[in-house]
């Protein structure tokens, strides 16, 4: 037998198999595209202290963290981000360069004069559907890289030939598309001018009322809501359920079936998830006293090398007995409840959660004495770690991906 004959018949059958499998599998496009399946009213909160960003050594540095912190933060569907101030950020100001060639200077942007600010900018920037950032993000030495950062692409991140109940967009000024407009405001244009612009855009605009806004939504056309809104207002829409996907990008005037609606509501009512929030706090004490929730946060997850596993106290938490407590079948470990409504789970910087407690005066003063007190769960995300240290980046991609089969079991109750 030839032994060479044997092995281009097995390379045939290999090439044979690569094509069948190429004319059932597509791989050119992503297939995990979010698919909502009912409401939902819960939340997940992640804080991050701004010194994760101080700690970077240049302002691509500093960009590329906040980077992979917004990539992880859409992965893992967080509702909201926090950026506290855990009173270490005046360790960084002011650092040595990679190259060694003293203090960096660099004025032009807050990475080193406000690291909160630069982190809070910039996961506020991913966080905006792409054809909205130059209105509501103008220039600025902050975002003077963002451009390259890998797209967080999220289900509000709509193209426009694609179709969704809901649909972000920005007030326009309804000057630009009116008679008064081109005549400066002093008098009416000639109706044909006025006729070209209106038409442009598939709208018929009122000449009797003055009351309604028309708003970029990303699609060929402008969207008329019978409603005042200033111009260059961020706003969430609902398109009516009976129009169809095929007369979005069409020149029809779809205004009528459109409502403004809570920024929350695509979660709330069809179970999207619609992006993040931020916001700032100065300090950790302040992250739960100013929680935008009625009752703030009813479960809250402390991250430290020093914690229980992760895995114990998440243990059976898809059980009917899985409520907050211990049992003796447990050897004393608190278990995480199942039902709750609005989760956080707080991440420390380079010198840890329990820099931050000990930086609060509110907690001081309110005798606390370990940073575990503060929290309903004090865990250890990574157990047994190779590395010496984690980076926070790091720790909030390893520690939401543990979490999220508990956030899953909660979305199907």
């Amino acid at each position: 037998m030839n032994p060479s004959a044997g092995s281009k018949k097995r390379k045939r059958a290999v090439v044979v198999h690569q094509n069948e499998f190429e004319e059932h599998v597509d791989t050119s496009k992503p297939t995990a595209v979010f698919a909502p399946t009912k409401g939902r009213k819960h939340t997940v909160s992640v804080a991050i202290p701004g010194s994760v960003i101080a700690n970077a050594l240049t302002h691509d540095q500093k960009t590329a963290v906040a980077g992979q912190i917004g990539r992880a933060l859409a992965v893992s569907c967080v509702d909201e981000v926090v950026i506290f101030n855990d009173g270490q950020n005046h360790k960084y100001k002011g650092g040595q360069d990679h190259r060694n060639q003293g203090t960096v200077n660099e004025d032009d942007h807050t990475g080193w004069t406000d690291p909160d600010h630069f982190l809070y900018h910039l996961l506020s920037y991913l966080e905006v559907p792409p054809f909205l950032r130059r209105t509501l993000f103008p220039f600025h030495p902050n975002l003077r890289t963002a451009g390259a950062l890998p797209s967080l692409d999220m289900p509000h991140h709509l193209r426009a030939n694609e179709w969704c109940p809901y649909r972000e967009g920005i007030t326009l000024d309804n000057r630009d598309f009116t008679e008064d407009h081109y005549d400066g405001g002093k008098g009416a244009a000639p109706q044909t001018k006025r006729t070209k612009k209106s038409t442009e855009f598939g709208l018929a605009l009122p000449d009797d009322s003055p009351n309604y806004t028309l708003i970029d939504a990303g699609v060929p056309q402008k969207i008329k809501v019978p409603v005042s809104i200033p111009p260059n207002t961020r706003i969430t829409l609902k398109l009516s359920s009976t129009l169809e996907s095929s007369r979005i990008t069409s020149t029809e005037n779809i205004g009528s079936t459109a409502e403004p609606v809570h920024p929350a509501t695509p979660r709330e009512e069809a179970g999207y998830y619609w992006g993040y929030t931020v916001r700032r706090s100065n300090d950790l004490s302040s992250v739960f006293t100013e929680c935008p929730h009625d009752g703030g946060y009813d479960l809250s997850i402390g991250t430290s090398e020093r914690g229980q596993r992760l895995s114990h106290v998440l243990h059976g938490c898809g059980n009917e007995s899985s409520q907050k407590g211990t049992s003796e079948n447990d050897g004393g470990i608190e278990r995480l409840p199942a039902n709750w409504n609005h989760l956080l789970v707080v991440f420390g910087g380079p010198s840890g959660v329990e820099a931050a407690v000990s930086a609060d005066k509110e907690l001081m003063a309110a005798g606390v004495k370990e940073a575990k007190d503060v929290f309903d769960a004090w865990v250890n995300i990574c157990p047994g770690q190779g590395s010496r240290t984690i980076r926070t980046e790091e720790a909030i991609w390893v520690g939401l991906t543990s979490l999220r089969e508990f956030v899953i079991q909660r979305d199907e109750t």
